[in-house]
């Protein structure tokens, strides 16, 4: 693993220090990032859907909590009280915990599980204060004008 020095960019940028987290996040959670299979798709210019893979998870096994920046899913898979003798065990039955790291501004609007799979639905919601918005120019004589008035 490469390890980067990321002070050079602190030292000119302010308010970027929500980077340097994101990349240690992401460093940390290099070791879970096959369980469980999910997909990130876009659906229109602010609306997103995250799709994970939970077969064998029942409504009551998962928990989803929006903090902040983190979204966290959970799934909490029961001790089995039968025992088995698996020939080749292919599905995988344990528990999860993946954190999603949001955007400013992003959140969750709804979480449907259908067919085993669990699809959770963010929305961008920018302020009004926070929007583009156009600035008119004045000239000298406009500002005079409007003085002497």
């Amino acid at each position: 693993m490469r390890n980067y020095d990321l002070s050079p960019l602190f030292r000119s940028a302010i308010g970027f220090d929500r980077l340097a987290r994101m990349a240690e996040h992401a460093a940390a959670n290099n070791g879970n990032a096959g369980y469980p299979p999910y997909n990130i798709e876009l659906l229109g210019e602010n609306r997103y859907c995250i799709t994970m893979a939970v077969a064998g998870f029942g409504m009551a096994d998962l928990d989803i909590t929006s903090e902040g920046d983190k979204l966290v899913v959970k799934g909490t898979r029961q001790e089995s009280t039968t025992e088995r003798q698996y020939l080749h065990q292919g599905i995988a039955e344990r528990s999860f915990e993946r954190t999603f790291q949001l955007a400013d501004h992003v959140t969750v609007t709804s979480a449907q599980l259908e067919h085993g799979l669990l699809n959770i639905e963010l929305v961008r919601e920018i302020p009004e204060a926070m929007k583009a918005r156009k600035i008119s120019i004045n000239s000298q004589d406009a500002l005079e004008q409007h003085a002497a008035n």
